[in-house]
């Protein structure tokens, strides 16, 4: 196992599962993927596997959109027979069959088939799982999995029956009285009559048994992880969905009116509400006085659950912890506000407009309260994982005291070169604080071709200010990188791209972890926040990862020499 200490530094990759394609995938990333992209990175001298989030999901595909913060994502699963003992090869060739196997691997993810295959899988799989003895290996196996994730397996499984139960329709609100509860929805399978008692039962007994396999194939891919020296980092998103399990178990410990997103940002300004408004996530807000009461255990459990599949943990949107920014109204109704003026905003919404909660900077004794806040809730995540294994994207509108609190707790942030500054220049990398991460985009940035591109193409125009402030902008980079003489304007080269990597590799901070993109220099995106959601979260790296080696040859070898050179060697 890699040993995580600062002192050592560490490179690594960015790649969602869902845009990995492995050797044998269903037209979506899974565990047997990772797996290929963790050898991947041991024969690099890469030594982190950075993923997005893979807990269970809506039906808008967004990794951050959670249907649980505690069970795991079944399209991530691998189903085939040789990964999945439940799974005949006879049933496999049989639903696959019905399946066009080479469309579904072709160019973007297609979800809703994807989805619809696997769930064929498992459900033949589940079947033939249920023929097995009762005494059997792995029914005993299966029997201490749910005995050790009793205390929040059961209420997921029968939110997700009654989901599939009502054709996967997410709104939970929206469902019947009797259905809106854990107690009164098992009250109503007391009163059902044998058949559709049969139903139901067979619908949490399949959700628990996914969650199973889920959790059995992770954990599998982390023993890989530590066999070949590779840390596996996960994703803690920062909410849930309305509809999620959690929102349906614990109502109390969510403030439900109220929808959590970002304020307006220059870095992001895909659509016309993103500039004027923000970002408008949908998700609740917390009431950290009731989840106080006892002990944040939601949280504990969680990040148990996500510790035993991962080595570090990336906390999302960490000013959030601190304050979040809140809309009172849900992103359904974003485009009623659009054109309107703060003043006929807050005409609809009952005199709220978007603001910071649970308060504005706007006094010390706000300020103070909300760096309190964060601190003592960083605290407890920390109680729970050990210092060093979580990383706080701290990206966004940075309240002064976010920073200094995040490393008095020893917590290393983000370090995005080109947003980090000091007087008219780029901070040096230098002069990076050791527990830091550096990287040139997260997935909701362009890739850095596509950056420098767009300077390239500013530095081209016959307005003299853009031409100027582009060429400025790309000397800043190369100057970060140690080659402020570098002649400019330049398109992006194999070159550009060599120093670019460079200069980030060779900044103090403890992980250096560019995207698979910026390693390539290709231009995918994963996601462009206020986009349509439908074209996001589903690019797929165009190789497949056993093809990499090959494909990127001349990069890679690039790659592995200036890892050495940087001090991010194997350790």
């Amino acid at each position: 196992m890699l040993e995580l200490n600062p002192k050592n530094k560490l490179a690594g990759v960015l790649v969602p599962v869902f845009a990995l394609r492995g050797a044998d995938d269903l037209g979506v990333g899974d565990t047997e993927a990772v797996r290929e992209l963790i050898d991947f990175a041991a024969g690099q001298g890469l030594r982190v596997v950075q993923i997005l989030p893979v807990n269970a999901m809506g039906g808008d595909s967004s990794p951050y959109n959670l249907l649980s913060a505690m069970a795991l994502e079944p399209t991530t699963i691998a189903t085939r027979p040789k990964i999945l003992p439940d799974l005949t090869q006879k049933d496999f060739a049989a639903i696959t069959a019905r399946h066009d196997l080479t469309a579904l691997r072709a160019g973007p993810i297609q979800y809703s088939d994807a989805k619809a295959l696997k769930n064929e899988l498992l459900q033949a799989a589940h079947r033939r799982f249920q023929s097995r003895s009762p005494r059997g290996c792995r029914v005993l196996a299966w029997q201490a999995f749910a005995g050790q994730h009793a205390d929040w397996l059961p209420d997921y499984a029968l939110h997700r029956a009654l989901l599939s139960w009502h054709g996967d329709v997410e709104a939970s609100a929206d469902w019947p009285e009797e259905h809106r509860s854990p107690a009164a929805a098992r009250t109503w399978i007391a009163s059902l009559g044998s058949e559709e008692k049969r139903r139901i039962g067979d619908l949490i007994d399949f959700h628990s048994y996914v969650q199973w396999i889920a959790f059995t194939q992770w954990r599998a891919v982390r023993d890989h992880a530590d066999r070949e020296g590779v840390a596996l980092m996960g994703d803690v998103p920062v909410g849930v969905s309305l509809s999620s399990a959690d929102v349906w178990r614990n109502p109390d410990f969510f403030d439900t009116v109220h929808s959590s997103g970002a304020p307006p940002e220059k870095v992001f300004s895909a659509d016309l509400f993103t500039e004027k408004w923000g970002q408008n996530w949908g998700f609740p807000l917390y009431h950290w006085d009731a989840m106080r009461r006892d002990d944040y255990a939601w949280w504990r459990r969680r990040l148990r659950l996500l510790m035993g599949v991962f080595h570090l943990l990336r906390v999302d949107h960490a000013l959030g912890f601190f304050r979040i920014y809140s809309f009172p109204w849900r992103p359904e109704d974003d485009a009623k506000f659009l054109d309107l003026t703060p003043d006929e905003a807050a005409g609809l919404t009952g005199g709220e407009l978007p603001r910071f909660r649970d308060f504005e900077d706007d006094t010390e004794e706000h300020r103070v309260h909300n760096q309190r806040q964060g601190e003592q809730l960083f605290q407890i995540l920390l109680e729970e994982i050990g210092s060093h294994r979580l990383i706080a994207e701290d990206l966004g509108e940075v309240a002064p005291y976010v920073r200094p609190t995040l490393e008095a707790l020893e917590i290393p942030g983000f370090k995005i070169p080109q947003w980090e500054r000091r007087g008219d220049r780029l901070t040096s990398g230098s002069d990076y604080q050791r527990l830091s991460l550096a990287t040139y985009a997260t997935h909701d940035h362009p890739p850095l071709h596509t950056l420098w591109d767009d300077l390239f193409q500013k530095s081209q125009s016959d307005d003299q200010s853009t031409r100027d402030a582009a060429i400025h902008s790309s000397w800043e980079l190369m100057d970060f990188c140690g080659c402020p003489d570098h002649q400019l304007p330049q398109p992006f080269t194999p070159e550009i791209h060599e120093i670019l990597l460079r200069g980030l590799f060779a900044s103090n901070s403890w992980l250096a972890i560019p995207m698979i993109t910026d390693i390539f220099g290709t231009t995918e995106r994963f996601n462009v926040p206020g986009s349509e959601a439908g074209k996001n979260w589903t690019q797929r790296v165009e190789q497949p990862v056993a093809l990499w080696e090959n494909a990127w040859v001349d990069r890679l070898t690039v790659m592995r020499r200036l890892l050495p050179e940087s001090g991010r060697g194997r350790k």
